[in-house]
């Protein structure tokens, strides 16, 4: 099994604190972290994790930043050969404040300063070895290259719709698995299940809207199904929607019925939310499934 993503990276420095400081005060850290980030990033280390082999396509710049993104990415198994370092600038970086008492984190981030990944700096010879290829639909050109590519090639496309950005409607024309989050369905309609008939006339094989701490709504075949969220006390919830995206990418690879699919991606994010930061918490395959088994986890 391969995954290849095209996307986001980052480098994300973690404050978890007692309360939400207030301004022009100093507020002593319960921890500090520095852990790797970006929706495709995350989700390909889960995958590296669950023994999935993954390959990413990004950029960075070659400043300090840059490097531990690409070491951190190395370390946990993603090839980086599709990596760019565009000279000259600055990666992305991530300041998280995380708030356990509310499960609430705030981020201030700053985007790479360097120009983003063009159509014709991408390695197609990494997504004709894929059985899925991941979007985020960060980089438009790249991404909409990198769609039509996996198409041609009969190669199944996931979109993580985190937000509504240029290009993002076309990418779900190309798409065959569309998981999008409640901000960007909220675009769409005055309601979930109107995002969800949007998406559904773009004809991919199945959408699904998360929802937080509601769970999430699959449509697939022409029906519908709730999701409920698992029961955990959550300590940090940055990250988990990359960790559901590759726990729902690892049950199509297993050819999971839909339903489990969804089940083990929702278990999935649910056990990273006990740690702080998109990738310390990812759990295990095993956690994961006597997890789904304990009654107590249901809400």
């Amino acid at each position: 099994m391969r995954v290849t993503g095209l996307g986001q990276c980052s480098l994300d420095h973690i404050a978890v604190l007692k309360r939400f400081p207030q301004e022009d005060t100093k507020e002593e850290a319960l921890g500090l972290a520095m852990q790797g980030g970006g929706p495709v990033a995350t989700a390909l280390v889960a995958l590296s994790r669950l023994g999935v082999k993954t390959s990413f396509i990004g950029m960075v710049s070659d400043d300090a930043i840059g490097a531990e993104i690409r070491r951190g990415l190395k370390a946990e198994g993603v090839d980086v050969k599709g990596l760019k370092v565009k000279k000259g600038g600055s990666s992305q970086a991530a300041f998280i404040l995380v708030n356990p008492a509310k499960s609430s984190r705030t981020i201030i981030w700053k985007r790479p300063t360097v120009p983003p990944l063009g159509p014709k700096e991408i390695d197609l010879s990494l997504i004709r070895g894929s059985d899925l290829l991941l979007l985020d639909g960060l980089m438009a050109g790249a991404s909409l290259e990198a769609a039509r590519t996996a198409r041609l090639l009969g190669i199944p496309v996931m979109l993580d719709a985190g937000r509504m950005r240029p290009g993002m409607m076309k990418l779900c024309s190309l798409a065959d698995y569309i998981v999008a989050s409640s901000e960007f369905a909220a675009g769409l309609g005055p309601g979930t299940i109107e995002a969800i008939e949007k998406l559904s006339s773009y004809n991919p094989k199945a959408v699904t809207i998360t929802l937080g701490k509601k769970g999430s709504v699959t449509s697939f075949n022409g029906k519908l199904f709730r999701q409920k969220a698992f029961k955990v006390k959550a300590v940090d919830t940055t990250g988990a929607g990359d960790v559901f995206h590759a726990g729902y990418i690892y049950g199509l690879l297993k050819n999971w019925a839909i339903e489990k699919t969804v089940e083990f991606a929702s278990a999935f994010a649910a056990l990273k939310c006990l740690k702080a930061g998109g990738r310390a918490g990812i759990p295990t395959l095993s956690r994961t499934l006597k997890f789904m088994k304990d009654p107590a986890a249901r809400r």
